[in-house]
């Protein structure tokens, strides 16, 4: 795995304030519903009068309504950020198609998750081997997209539809960028490129440009493909090298 050259690890400083704060509003609503409920601290402070004033009874209505609404909103409040600081750290990354299968790819196989080449375009899933390199573009879940004849579409967050480019199309084409970008290069050797689109969509065909294929089929499709007589093994080190470079 090659794995981006900027450090992936979570930023502490966000989870430790964070963890301090909900644990601070936690303990600070557990307090005060402990002085509300054990102790004469707001029998104290409310008026005593038999017939308190109207001014007595505002300030009376203010300590115990914040007796009542304090101590449960801290307590939430400090839960919620705890859960969230929780969510962050124990929450496992998205290995995608190609992680869940990359114990059966073999040691003569690199896979970059991700790549930002030179102008700008980011590539996922770049996978290099004895053939050259191969691009698999997995699709997002089938619920999020629809098509209509040649027409793509995602499905956002907000609920809305907005246009998607072809997978394919664009497949094809991110591998023609890393087949120019290869070929800009100073090696003395061409590097075949590749690419696949990954759906459970079975109903989806493929294009001269481009191939089709399951998750389940990824490390038979890899396998499948032509060694490229070119690649010697130094000039894989070089490949992977290269690749390295823009992770």
């Amino acid at each position: 795995m090659i794995y981006p050259a900027a450090s992936t690890k979570r930023a502490r400083g966000p989870i430790v304030v964070g963890t301090l704060v909900g644990l601070v509003l936690l303990v600070g609503g557990l307090g005060l519903a402990w002085l509300a409920i054990a102790t004469p601290l707001m029998r104290g402070l409310s008026p005593t009068a038999v017939r308190p004033a109207p001014e007595q009874m505002a300030v009376g209505a203010i300590i115990w309504g914040f007796s009542l609404v304090a101590p449960p909103s801290f307590a939430i409040v400090g839960l919620f950020r705890l859960s969230r600081v929780a969510a962050i750290v124990f929450r496992r990354p998205n290995r995608g198609a190609i992680g869940k299968v990359a114990g059966s790819l073999g040691d003569d196989i690199a896979v970059a998750p991700i790549v930002r080449l030179p102008e700008g375009r980011v590539v996922r899933n770049l996978v290099a081997g004895s053939y050259g390199v191969a691009i698999l573009a997995e699709l997002p879940p089938a619920s999020a997209t629809r098509r209509r004849g040649t027409t793509w579409e995602v499905h956002r967050a907000d609920g809305r539809w907005m246009p998607y480019d072809n997978p394919l199309e664009r497949a094809g084409r991110d591998a023609e960028r890393v087949r120019n970008w290869f070929a800009a290069g100073e090696q003395d050797f061409v590097v075949k490129v590749y690419a696949a689109v990954v759906t459970s969509d079975t109903s989806l065909d493929r294009t001269p440009a481009c191939a089709v294929i399951t998750p389940e089929q990824i490390p038979a499709w890899l396998a499948s493909l032509p060694p490229q007589r070119s690649l010697s093994s130094t000039r894989r080190a070089e490949l992977v090298d290269q690749i390295r470079s823009i992770a």
